[in-house]
């Protein structure tokens, strides 16, 4: 970064840090904000900070949240015998986006990676135990956990290893069905992917 002044380089570095940012995106996003006014910059600095200092896990789920429990776990209406696992707090947005899934989730922030030094110890998971016991789900039996991780290698064995923790519990562990994507066409999908589908077929 020997072509900018020190302060600009700082920032390009800065924001080269965040996941999925490259070079030129940084320089990008440098030069976007040196473009602002100063207002805005305040404005933006202060979002962060009051990012940082008021969300929390949400002790049940461990979902990001300003409020705990937080208002997945605090909603009446949710079918608490039913818990989806995701990785990311992301993930349970895309589940929500279906409209058609009324459970609770459990965000366990990662899946199993050696190679990252991401064991099971890493992931949070040990809260999932403890909210199967009727006495900490407002008396309601968990009859299910769906494992939605994400169909990579890494999800695939952290949905392995969830389900060898949780089955000798007596609890019902499915994962959620892998294949084929809507609209898309047989001649641009993958090797895994047309497994999958293969795999998990179902009579019409």
């Amino acid at each position: 970064m020997l072509d900018y002044s020190e302060p600009v380089a700082k920032l390009i570095d800065e924001f080269k840090r965040l996941p999925g940012i490259g070079s030129k995106s940084a320089q990008r996003l440098a030069f976007y904000m040196l473009r602002r006014p100063a207002h805005e910059i305040d404005q933006f600095v202060a979002s962060v900070r009051e990012v940082k200092d008021r969300i929390v896990f949400c002790s049940v789920c461990n979902n990001l949240t300003d409020v705990d429990p937080c208002l997945y776990c605090s909603n009446p209406k949710r079918d608490r015998s039913v818990i989806c696992v995701v990785e990311e707090p992301y993930n349970l947005v895309a589940v929500e986006k279906t409209r058609s899934y009324r459970g609770l989730y459990h965000i366990i922030h990662g899946s199993l990676s050696p190679l990252r030094g991401i064991g099971p110890d890493e992931l949070m998971l040990n809260n999932l135990i403890t909210r199967l016991a009727p006495e900490n789900n407002e008396g309601v039996e968990v009859a299910e956990v769906i494992i939605a991780t994400n169909p990579t290698t890494e999800g695939e064995a952290t949905a392995g290893y969830i389900s060898r923790l949780l089955k000798p519990l007596g609890v019902r562990v499915t994962r959620i069905a892998m294949g084929m994507p809507v609209g898309s066409d047989l001649e641009f999908v993958d090797e895994v992917t047309m497994d999958k589908a293969l795999a998990n077929r179902h009579e019409i």
